[in-house]
């Protein structure tokens, strides 16, 4: 930030910004710091430092086999959802054709539609086609709620790209596939990574929707964290936040890395 920003900002509106982030930060920064508590509650203020409830996460089995639960869910969801992603965003960003504006309206619909509603829908749909309970309609299910995400970060780096590379390959022989292969994903391949990335972090940390389509052999580590929260007050879930919460910031810094956090939430080119 320069000086002339500053200027222009102002004290007030500085100040403002200030408490904004205070406010926004400070549930995140209690949550971390009863996580060190030696009471068998939550509770803050505590009277000492301890390390027990993240000893305490490895003596819940069912936390840990919902975590590996939701690991494996996000990383085939992340893949679906760029796998849709990859030839949607060239078919969008490279032609035109009838359906094209539907075509993205419908794909970055999940933004849209409120998680509880897409939990009603498809609790409902499952039921009707006898899918219940299974792994692949969970995954089925994240994949249609990630693809937004993937499809906005594949989307932006297609855009951005010159074709003459490609149309040099085509012009030496090269098929449509060794084209594809060869230049194309290549050149766009940091922005599929990122949007592979946020859509895992965000078919990770889903659980409004999950609630209803998930059911005690499916269940992911946010549902398992909701069900232990209205049966006990211990301080583990605290723990496996904290845990959680410094994973999605080391994700976050590599996803700022690859292709700039400005590029995936501001849309800059």
């Amino acid at each position: 930030m320069t000086s002339r920003t500053v200027g222009r900002n102002g004290p007030v509106a500085l100040a403002f910004h200030v408490l904004l982030i205070v406010f926004i930060t400070a549930p995140l920064i209690v949550v971390m710091l009863v996580s060190f508590s030696n009471k068998d509650y939550i509770s803050m203020p505590f009277d000492g430092a301890s390390l027990r409830w993240y000893r305490e996460i490895f003596a819940a089995p069912e936390l840990v086999s919902a975590f590996w639960l939701s690991i494996w869910l996000g990383l085939a969801s992340a893949t679906l959802a760029s796998v849709v992603a990859i030839p949607a965003a060239i078919a969008i960003a490279r032609h035109r054709f009838a359906g094209r504006d539907a075509l993205m309206a419908v794909l970055m619909s999940p933004l849209m539609i409120p998680h509880v509603v897409l939990g009603v829908a498809f609790l409902r749909f499952f039921s009707l086609m006898d899918w219940t309970g299974s792994f692949p309609a969970l995954v089925l299910v994240h994949a249609v709620v990630v693809v937004p995400y993937s499809l906005r970060l594949t989307l932006a780096a297609v855009i951005g790209l010159e074709r003459d590379a490609e149309s040099g390959a085509r012009s030496l022989g090269a098929s449509r596939y060794v084209a594809f292969r060869r230049i194309l994903l290549p050149l766009i391949l940091p922005g599929v990574i990122a949007g592979w990335l946020l859509a895992f972090i965000q078919s990770f940390d889903e659980v409004t929707m999950t609630i209803f389509v998930a059911t005690p052999g499916t269940m992911t580590l946010p549902v398992a964290m909701y069900n232990r929260v209205s049966q006990l007050t211990d301080p583990v879930t605290t723990s496996v936040s904290t845990v959680l919460i410094i994973g999605t910031m080391m994700l976050m810094f590599a996803l700022d890395r690859i292709v700039g956090l400005d590029r995936v939430l501001v849309g800059k080119s």
